[in-house]
């Protein structure tokens, strides 16, 4: 093994757990899901099969991933933040076949609370507040707030806030990385 988990976790067989993970109380990682390497994995959480988690996903206490949802490389769920995935839910009605897709994209953030609605994507560097519901998806260094998610602006890949000039230029004050914006699409330049 190895990974770390604590003894209070239930790691059913058949899942896929990258090597320096760490799984803490009362988490359960279900059969079938994959989880790369360096995953931090807090108190509480379900991580549900088929669920895909990339590279140094750090998920927060009590967060449930469903099966459908599929996490990059360096991404960060905040505590009691929640993803869905059927559109319709109904107690008597089995949709476990119609599971919607959502996708989170590298390096995107996550607020404590927020809800995501399914069959979204995230955007690379994407930063969504605490306790926003996202209902539409969410471009690459945007910065979306409240319910429903509306645009606020855009951060830099260290999650800064970006001021662009009257070129559509914006320098990150804590990496001095360099961003671009034409038709709202922003770019980092190498």
């Amino acid at each position: 093994m190895n990974y770390f988990a604590h003894e209070t976790a239930v790691i059913d067989e058949g899942c896929t757990i990258g090597g320096g993970t760490k799984i803490w109380h009362f988490s359960h990682i279900m059969a079938g899901s994959v989880m790369g390497e360096n995953c931090n994995i807090g108190q509480n959480v379900v991580i549900s099969p088929q669920v895909i988690l990339g590279k140094n996903v750090k998920v927060q206490n009590n967060v449930s991933i469903y099966t459908g949802v599929t996490c990059e490389d360096d991404v960060f769920l905040g505590p009691s933040m929640v993803f869905t995935n059927i559109i319709n839910p109904r107690s008597a009605v089995s949709r476990k076949t119609e599971y919607t897709p959502t996708l989170v994209k590298k390096g995107a953030s996550i607020g404590a609370n927020a809800t995501i609605i399914c069959g979204l994507t995230i955007g690379e560097y994407a930063f969504v507040g605490a306790g926003t519901v996202v209902t539409k998806d969410v471009k690459p260094y945007e910065m979306v707030y409240g319910n429903p998610g509306m645009h606020r602006g855009w951060v830099s890949e260290y999650g800064h806030n970006l001021v662009f000039d009257l070129d559509g230029m914006a320098v990150c004050p804590e990496s001095n990385e360099k961003y671009t914006i034409k038709k709202g699409v922003v770019t980092k330049l190498a």
